[in-house]
């Protein structure tokens, strides 16, 4: 049973021939280069795995920073391009606001000019102005002085109306006979006494209506003279703004665009404002 279970075998050893302490050391040493490549051998693969995880962790932790970095001064170069674009932007708007300024500074200097120059035009003018008035009234004060005053054998004689008026307290009259072909119509005549310093006369009361009946000279199948009454809104009305009260003095009803002149013992008569007759003007004498 025993050499059933047991086999032999016959190991040849060629060795050589070494002595005892050599044979010792260098088994000693066999041994432990087995047991160190063993254990070499043992620890190399976690070693090897520890140290490529630690690197790649390492690299990541390198891109994720340069990443940030990146995306950093990215923002930052945007950021600065738009800071810029809006400084350019605010640049060209100033560049061209003070262009503009310095245009409306010329047209207004431009201006000014023009008006420096219309003043001294205008202040000439008024200093002509002035000179004229001046001489003006000087030769007003002097023909009123002569036209009330007149000299006679050189001495002045003063009279409530001026020379070719017609005295007649308290007014004066001028009574204008001129040819036909100088007559007028009443506005015409008006203007023509508003010359005079007076207006188409303007009946107070029957004295005067009296007086002015006389002076209405007869001429010309009988033709009157324009005086200060005209018909207004449907109503017979004195250049004063009066309306005329006394219906006796004119018989005829009112009628638009026409006027009244005075007819020499016949009163006041109303015709066309546009038909052409004498006139009598009237103003206030001059006390003396």
């Amino acid at each position: 049973m025993a050499d059933e279970e047991v086999n032999y075998a016959s190991v040849t050893f060629n060795t050589k021939k070494l002595s005892r302490s050599q044979v010792k050391k260098e088994e000693e040493t066999i041994y432990d280069d087995v047991k160190v490549k063993y254990k070499a051998t043992e620890q190399t693969p976690d070693t090897n795995n520890f140290s490529i995880d630690e690197r790649s962790g390492s690299r990541r932790h390198h891109y994720e920073q340069l990443a940030c970095c990146l995306g950093t001064f990215c923002v930052i170069l945007v950021l600065g391009i738009i800071a810029v674009t809006v400084y350019q932007k605010q640049v060209m708007n100033l560049t061209a606001e003070n262009h503009s300024l310095r245009e409306k500074n010329e047209q207004l200097e431009a201006q000014n000019k023009e008006l420096e120059t219309e003043k001294e035009n205008l202040t000439e003018q008024i200093r002509d102005i002035m000179i004229s008035w001046n001489e003006l009234n000087i030769s007003r004060a002097q023909w009123s002085i002569d036209a009330y005053c007149p000299k006679e054998n050189n001495n002045r004689k003063c009279n409530p109306c001026q020379a070719g008026w017609i005295y007649a307290e308290p007014s004066c009259y001028a009574v204008n006979d001129a040819d036909r072909d100088q007559w007028k119509t009443w506005e015409a005549a008006r203007e023509d006494c508003r010359g005079k310093s007076s207006d188409l006369v303007v009946v107070i009361n029957e004295k005067e209506k009296k007086t002015v009946s006389e002076k209405s000279w007869t001429y010309d199948e009988n033709k009157g003279y324009w005086i200060g009454l005209r018909v207004e809104d449907g109503k017979w009305k004195w250049l004063d703004g009066r309306n005329m009260t006394n219906s006796s003095w004119i018989d005829q009803p009112p009628s638009a665009g026409h006027c009244a002149v005075s007819v020499q013992n016949q009163g006041f008569k109303s015709v066309s404002c546009n038909e052409k007759n004498r006139w009598i003007c009237k103003k206030k004498a001059v006390i003396v």
